[in-house]
């Protein structure tokens, strides 16, 4: 039996943030691939120019994507109910952490924070299918080493995963151009085996070796883009105007190590 919504939130420590430039929530009921219809939440916050969204998986899983535009950090943060017949009699959370560009289509938290339903019980699906992008997350952070460098959203987000919280070892030097600093002491754990030996947990029978996870995550709706019209005005001059949202899903492949394959069972 799936535990209430209330409860897996509370389990999560889910972020609350109150305080100014915080835009009302938005619910949206989603249809994903399965037929499914998932809502999922969205909130942004002009001021500290973050943008969130969350939602329920039907397998349980509570999934956080949190956008900080000021240093073009994505954190996907996933919760991930134990399986107690396989020996797992607590839920996990794991966060994954990378830059993005804000050209890749993300609308930033001010348009972000504009935007209202009409009809808020539609089921929605995406216009557009942007696939999945494999990444492999090579680097263990610390985040009680100076992770506000990266975001200041990392330590409070990712605050049940600190022992998983993860990043592309590429995208640190990215950061640490944009911090001005040297941010490889955010490095918890350096894997001393690559993704290339260590072998995938899939094919791993030991359920205490260590192997490379992979885990998909899925946004099945969300704004990427902006739709402009063209119109007359009294002039006779063709202007164009914001006359809606363009909308997108798409998927995230992570491949990531861990201790021991029991904490990747869905891996098989």
């Amino acid at each position: 039996m799936r535990p209430p919504w209330w409860l897996v939130r509370l389990l999560a420590g889910l972020l609350v943030v109150l305080g100014r430039g915080v835009a009302p929530q938005l619910l949206i009921n989603v249809k994903n691939q399965g037929g499914d219809v998932l809502q999922e939440t969205i909130a942004a916050n002009m001021s500290e120019e973050w943008v969130s969204l969350e939602f329920q998986r039907s397998d349980g899983t509570l999934v956080t994507q949190m956008l900080d535009f000021k240093n073009e950090v994505e954190i996907l943060k996933a919760l991930i109910l134990g399986e107690e017949e396989r020996g797992q009699s607590q839920y996990q959370v794991m966060c994954f952490v990378s830059h993005f560009d804000k050209s890749e289509g993300f609308i930033a938290p001010d348009a972000m924070a504009k935007l209202r339903q009409k009809n808020p019980s539609t089921v929605r699906t995406p216009e557009e299918d942007r696939g999945r992008q494999n990444t492999t997350m090579d680097g263990l952070l610390d985040l009680f080493a100076g992770a506000k460098s990266v975001s200041a959203l990392l330590p409070t987000v990712c605050a049940e995963a600190k022992d998983a919280t993860y990043a592309p070892l590429a995208d640190l030097k990215i950061w640490s151009e944009h911090a001005g600093k040297d941010l490889t002491q955010l490095l918890k754990v350096v894997p001393k085996k690559g993704a290339e030996v260590t072998p995938r947990c899939a094919h791993v029978s030991d359920t205490w070796r260590h192997c490379m996870c992979h885990l998909e995550l899925c946004i099945g709706w969300y704004p990427c883009g902006l739709k402009f019209c063209k119109s007359k005005d009294n002039s006779g001059k063709l202007v164009s105007y914001r006359c809606g949202i363009k909308t997108c899903r798409k998927c995230r492949l992570f491949e990531y190590p861990v201790r021991q394959k029991q904490l990747c069972l869905w891996d098989e």
